[in-house]
């Protein structure tokens, strides 16, 4: 995909996006044990699994940046290269929610992406049900390529293309 990895650390006005480390494992917990965050992504995941199987540096692998503010992890980006596309997927904890934080990260991310991969599109995919989701892919810029049934629910695709 995208080389090399990691690259330096993405500052923006108020967040910086990096590689994972150990001080993040508590918040990956937290991230994917939480309901509110589990919603849309097949619910949350038992605490006491995560306490076991969580890594100490949980999370460090290609297309995975932390999103820190004010020195402590609030979410997650993630670009995933499947079936020939890169993908973009995003968690944040709860306490990050209606900030604005997800768009900025997203948005820093993208912009690198433009730059390492130039006119490469990026896709991504939502449950319509997750309409927090849509509303930020459609401020990034993606539109919509389909709806289709998945998992039991109506999801959305998109496609971001970098201007160029």
């Amino acid at each position: 995909m995208i080389e090399p990895w990691p690259p330096a650390p993405i500052k923006t006005e108020r967040l910086v996006l990096r590689e994972s480390e150990a001080r993040d494992r508590a918040s990956f917990v937290a991230l994917f044990a939480s309901p509110e965050v589990g919603t849309y992504i097949g619910g949350p995941r038992p605490r006491d699994e995560l306490e076991r199987t969580v890594a100490e540096v949980p999370g460090r692998r290609f297309g995975l940046f932390v999103v820190e503010l004010d020195a402590a992890m609030i979410g997650m980006i993630t670009l995933d290269r499947r079936d020939a596309r890169t993908e973009l997927g995003y968690l944040f904890l709860p306490a990050a929610w209606g900030r604005g934080y997800a768009f900025e990260a997203c948005a820093a991310v993208l912009g690198w992406f433009a730059t390492a991969r130039p006119g490469e599109p990026v896709a991504l995919f939502t449950q319509t049900a997750n309409v927090a989701s849509l509303r930020l892919a459609a401020k990034l810029g993606f539109a919509e390529v389909e709806r289709f049934e998945a998992y039991g629910a109506e999801q959305w695709s998109g496609v971001w293309t970098p201007a160029g």
